[in-house]
């Protein structure tokens, strides 16, 4: 019997996971066989308070981690396979463990879509990136290609135009599924430009280590040909990590688990916090703010339990 299991271990779960062992909870983190979230992929992370040069990815996540560790949190590195929120206490099974928890916090984050090529996982963190407001400074006075054509690529493309020379926009189909207005944005300004009905067959180079360009197919004409380039952002979507809930929590039509009251779920002890809820900002600092909120709910929760 646990008092608190948290599913997840990036920004949002390795922060709840701190502030629940300091409030003696003695948190089990499921931390899953990729731990460390979406930042466990990233290179050099400059926008996060109190790294004035920057840190590594992955460094900071093992930062979180030894801190949590340090105040008594454990750690279960297998991927839940299953959750039952319908008894009391909840079951979590991860690995070959069965695991009892009086509360729940759910911070398995959200994965972005990939277009499915190797070379764009291999050069991840190097030139290739999911999150324009973390990775665009890195790209200043530089080419850089956008693929996606909804309202996330549009808003990158723009966003991206303050720190590239010039951002083009690699889209599959002749027009933009994105609102009128982002189109119009988009479309409005001179720094950025459009290749239609069109997908990235092959990023290069990985050999080199960088990006240098991408190779490109026209879909309707199968004309094959390499567009140079620095960077490389995908703006495809996200994916939520709530398949194992579904059904057993109120999530929203994309999957976000539906929150109330800040990090509250629609089942009385589970908490949610980080991407898997937050389809908005999905930054490192807003994800650590919401595993803070969620582990001092989860806090006076069980104070009411006993009370």
């Amino acid at each position: 019997m646990r008092n608190v299991v948290i599913l997840g271990s990036g920004c949002a779960g390795l922060t709840s996971a701190i502030y629940t062992a300091r409030a003696n909870l003695e948190p089990l983190v499921i931390s899953g066989a990729e731990p460390g979230g979406q930042l466990a992929l990233t290179t050099d992370v400059e926008n996060y308070p109190g790294f004035k040069e920057g840190v590594l990815g992955p460094a900071l996540m093992q930062e979180m981690r030894e801190q949590a560790a340090r105040f008594g949190a454990e750690f279960v590195s297998d991927d839940a396979h299953a959750v039952d929120l319908s008894p009391r206490p909840f079951v979590v099974e991860a690995g070959d463990g069965r695991h009892e928890a009086k509360a729940l916090i759910i911070a398995t984050g959200a994965s972005a879509r990939f277009v499915g090529l190797e070379s764009e996982r291999k050069l991840i963190g190097h030139g290739v990136s999911t999150c324009a407001t973390c990775d665009g400074f890195f790209f200043r006075d530089q080419e850089i290609v956008v693929v996606g054509g909804g309202d996330s690529a549009m808003e990158e493309s723009n966003f991206l135009t303050k720190f590239a020379s010039k951002v083009t926009v690699i889209h599959r189909r002749d027009e933009l599924r994105a609102s009128k207005i982002m189109q119009g944005r988009a479309f409005r300004n001179e720094k950025i430009e459009f290749i239609w009905d069109t997908v990235v067959e092959e990023i290069m180079d990985v050999e080199k280590g960088e990006v240098t360009g991408v190779k490109l197919r026209n879909v309707k004409t199968d004309e094959v040909s390499e567009f140079p380039c620095r960077g490389v952002f995908l703006a495809i979507g996200h994916i939520p990590n709530t398949q194992l809930l579904e059904g057993q929590l109120e999530l929203d039509q994309a999957g976000y688990i539906v929150v109330h009251d800040h990090t509250k779920t629609s089942v009385e002890g589970v908490f949610a916090a980080g991407d898997v809820q937050d389809y908005v900002y999905r930054q490192a600092v807003t994800a650590a703010g919401s595993g803070c909120m969620a582990a001092i709910d989860v806090e006076r929760y069980l104070q009411g339990l006993e009370g």
